[in-house]
């Protein structure tokens, strides 16, 4: 368990708390289900595991985004998809291919990193 000596709550902490659920699904509900409940076990353990990283990440990537946003000259990413469909980023296609990259890389990181390895 990590511990911040300035958060307002003790131990343990909401990432601490999220992870032994998880495990506790993965070791020992998974193993002693079947069928359908089985599925959702697993379901409930990966939705556990994208919180834990939403939450460790989240941060630095919301930080990271606003930047992508601001290199782009735009506010929110509904500026940037009316952007791309009035061709606003004509002749800047490398540019923009390469923040949007990096946008689905972080979502990826969150949602499933395994997807980033294949």
């Amino acid at each position: 368990m990590v511990s911040d000596g300035d958060a307002p709550h003790d131990v343990p902490s909401a990432a601490d708390l999220l992870e032994a659920v998880r495990e506790w699904i993965e070791r020992d509900v998974l193993a002693a289900t079947d069928g359908r409940l089985k599925f959702h076990a697993r379901v409930a353990a990966n939705v556990l595991a994208i919180v834990e990283r939403e939450l460790e990440l989240g941060p630095a990537q919301a930080s990271a985004h606003r930047e992508r946003l601001a290199r782009l000259g735009v506010e929110s990413d509904a500026e940037l998809a009316e952007a791309i469909r009035a061709s606003r980023f004509d002749g800047r296609g490398t540019e923009l291919r390469a923040e949007l990259r990096a946008a689905v890389t972080d979502k990826l990181l969150v949602a499933n990193p395994g997807y980033l390895d294949s």
